[in-house]
């Protein structure tokens, strides 16, 4: 094919869409993601004759299961279980399980295309995945949660390993349901192999795996902050989210000098004008894990606070915002709110939480603005070290962690840097995260042939 007779954008998008009827979150990663890929590309025939971005942009295989299970009244329930397996030119399979109602194919395979990306960044050898299902863990019993992880990994088990599939968790999957389902593919398979990660500290799991997508997320905010010439100090910070993500991101502003003032979940959000030390943050922490609580307590417990019901944090005045909760959590108008309130960058650390309007406004304001695939690797990264930790049947120590996360995630920054540097100050972190995403696993696939 001559470059003249490339396909443009537009008729590239509108097959997207019509492969994909009514996956609105699916079509609206890949269109963040061509936007930048089309002019990387333009002049590259072999991307071009090959149909790389064609490939990435369909997944390897999306698998679709049934989950039956007993509730504590005897009756049985019935769910939908997925695995997305989208691309694994540089590793096996990487990537959360995800247990809320909000679960569907089309998020699921988003997750899963944003993923390949992020692990690309990373540095590490591992493909994109991502699964889940519509089970809703809240208001579920121990026992209830603990049949239901039973029955999603007696489907699931056949589809993952070591080598071929690494799942983790997400939201509504922590350590109580990664526990459940290895303990049934040890059960089912007979080993005990690293086949997820995100595992208790006493069967293989690995330290600072919590703190790490909230602190890398911050780190990469210090890194571009570094660019201007700035740092943590004394900025105040809005983050959306109460829960792992969340709190550790507030946890470690806090201890880089910086001044958390909200926190938030499905309910509203606090906001503190004293600032959400360490000691609330343990309170929160406590509150949110043990007791199930809803961040509207907070205000309860601390004075001065205040609760704002079905509001989201973002026009609260601020110099860096961290959206940390799930995604299309912040849209056009918020981002407008927050450039016009002064805020200097943004930091995303869950999954795709700035629709395209929000991400086009932060790009013509020229803020520093880090897309989740970038910012928030810390996790999958500290995962990926587990999964060599698993393999060399040995853990390390949490200083050695701390020191792989930070250097994996300046890393991250820079390679955003060599192909987001637009000149006069000015980097497009969301175009270099994914040109540097895109090219690594482009290039793998390439030495592959026609696979």
């Amino acid at each position: 094919m001559a470059i003249a007779d490339h396909v443009d954008f537009n008729r590239f998008m509108e097959g997207v869409k019509r492969r994909n009827p009514h996956q609105t979150e699916f079509v609206q990663a890949v269109q963040e993601v061509a936007e930048d890929i089309f002019d990387f590309i333009e002049d590259k025939e072999e991307y071009h004759s090959e149909q790389i971005l064609r490939r990435i942009s369909e997944p390897d295989r999306v698998v679709s299961f049934r989950v039956c299970w007993e509730d504590d009244n005897g009756s049985i329930r019935v769910q939908r279980g997925w695995r997305v397996q989208n691309n694994n030119a540089i590793g096996p399979y990487k990537g959360g399980l995800r247990f809320h109602p909000s679960v569907n194919e089309s998020v699921l395979k988003f997750l899963a295309f944003e993923q390949t990306f992020k692990n690309a960044l990373t540095g590490l050898p591992m493909g994109g995945g991502k699964g889940g299902s519509n089970f809703n863990p809240k208001g579920k019993s121990t026992r209830e949660i603990m049949r239901f992880c039973q029955s999603f990994m007696t489907e699931l088990y056949r589809h993952i390993g070591p080598d071929t599939d690494v799942p983790a968790g997400d939201i509504g999957v922590g350590a109580r349901e990664i526990g459940y389902m290895f303990g049934q593919y040890k059960r089912i398979t007979n080993e005990f192999s690293g086949v997820l990660t995100g595992k208790g500290l006493e069967f293989g799991g690995s330290l600072i795996r919590p703190e790490a997508t909230g602190y890398g997320a911050v780190y990469f905010l210090a890194d571009m902050l570094a660019t201007k010439d700035a740092d943590l100090s004394g900025k105040t910070a809005v983050i959306s989210g109460s829960g792992n993500v969340a709190t550790h991101a507030a946890e470690k502003i806090g201890q880089l000098g910086g001044k958390v003032l909200t926190l938030s979940d499905s309910g509203g959000f606090i906001h503190d004008p004293d600032g959400i030390d360490q000691e609330k943050l343990d309170w929160v922490k406590h509150h949110k894990t043990h007791r199930r609580g809803r961040i509207s307590e907070y205000v309860d417990e601390f004075s001065g606070a205040t609760f704002h019901e079905g509001k989201r944090p973002w026009n609260v005045e601020c110099d860096v915002a961290l959206p940390c909760a799930t995604q299309n959590e912040l849209m056009g108008e918020d981002a407008r709110a927050l450039v016009k309130n002064g805020c200097m960058a943004v930091s995303e650390g869950a999954n795709m939480p700035t629709d395209l309007e929000g991400v086009h406004v932060f790009k013509d304001a020229k803020i520093l603005f880090a897309p989740g695939k970038a910012a928030n690797a810390g996790g999958v990264a500290v995962s990926g070290l587990e999964m060599s930790q698993n393999s060399e049947r040995r853990p390390w120590s949490e200083d050695e962690l701390q020191k792989m996360l930070r250097d994996i995630m300046h890393g991250i920054h820079q390679r955003c840097l060599t192909y987001g540097d637009h000149g006069g100050g000015y980097t497009d972190y969301v175009k270099g995260a994914n040109i540097a995403g895109f090219k690594k696993v482009a290039d793998a696939m390439l030495a592959f042939g026609v696979v």
